[in-house]
């Protein structure tokens, strides 16, 4: 498997859920000022526990974030296509980067919880046709974004006609496209995607990913070294692995393989010398671009001794 060809790049995701404004804009200048390249937020209309638990909105708060920011980029992982009026959305984005001198990174994928979509007044479509939707939205939002105006586009779940989006964003946003379906999601990506973030519950499944985007990418005849290979991780680290081990354990518990297994073959877990020989690990089959979850109550913690003790080694 070859090795990534880019620059490599750490994220770190702002916390969003219970908590305040307050929490997440000191969370994120932080995680900007220890040198972190770009900042996260997920894109639910519910917590992902239930209804009642508290979430900030994904697209108001990058508009925030942009404002109070100066360097980092910001994106989301991953706003679900079909959640939102398209256009509407695109108009959202160029605003956003507006707004933040051209540091967007939409990060788009199908969606799967049906209830923020249906009770928000959306449809929620089969698998196959949300990602249709994925599809035709993103080739709209290029348009929108690149195309002198007037935009026509007629889809089978996007259409617009006469559309004007003004003022275009500073930079065309790269896409960012996320999911785990090797037949259709990664394909999409394979075409239309500047980064493929691959989940972190598949993070074990790295290098088989990365195979898959390269077989479609030969299909499309498009070079593969276009798409930066991104991967959404849990980082659990501690100063030494006699302090990381009870971390692990609690973080294997709490999350229950649903980012990823901590304890995995390319698991970012432990102390900062066994995250830097993780991180060589991933880029050897072929991942440059790293979305951290840092496991803690308070991530800013966790994110400084990564900062002090991995990043300077990279």
């Amino acid at each position: 498997m070859m090795q990534g060809t880019h620059k490599v790049h750490f994220g770190v995701n702002v916390p969003q859920i219970k908590r305040t404004w307050g929490e997440a804009s000191a969370a994120a200048l932080e995680f900007e000022s220890l040198g972190f390249d770009s900042i996260w937020v997920n894109d639910h209309l519910y917590g992902p526990q239930s209804p009642q638990t508290p979430i900030l909105e994904a697209w108001t708060a990058i508009a925030a974030l942009g404002a109070i920011t100066k360097r980092v980029e910001i994106g989301t992982l991953v706003t679900p296509a079909g959640m939102r009026n398209p256009a509407h959305l695109g108009k959202m984005i160029a605003t956003a980067d507006e707004i933040a001198g051209g540091r967007i990174i939409p990060g788009l994928g199908g969606g799967w919880m049906e209830r923020e979509f249906t009770d928000f007044g959306v449809p929620f479509l089969s698998t196959r046709e949300r990602l249709r939707q994925l599809e035709e939205t993103v080739v709209l939002l290029k348009r929108m974004w690149t195309h002198e105006d007037p935009v026509t586009f007629e889809g089978r779940h996007v259409r617009v006609e006469n559309l004007v989006c003004e003022p275009k964003p500073p930079r065309t946003p790269p896409i960012l496209i996320g999911g785990a379906g090797e037949r259709v999601t990664m394909r999409i990506a394979a075409e239309h995607a500047d980064i493929y973030n691959n989940l972190a519950g598949h993070h074990s499944d790295l290098a088989q990913k990365v195979s898959v985007l390269r077989e479609h990418c030969a299909a499309l005849r498009r070079d593969p070294s276009e798409i930066i290979v991104s991967q959404q991780c849990l980082v659990t680290i501690a100063p030494d692995e006699e302090a990381a081990g009870p971390l692990i354990d609690r973080a294997q518990r709490i999350f229950g393989g649903h980012l990823g297994d901590p304890t995995g073959p390319l698991a970012l877990s432990g102390s900062p010398e066994r995250i830097r020989d993780q991180i060589a690990a991933n880029r050897e089959v072929g991942c440059d671009m790293f979305v951290i979850e840092f496991f803690g109550r308070d991530t800013r913690e966790p994110a400084r001794l990564f900062a002090e003790k991995v990043l300077p080694y990279i």
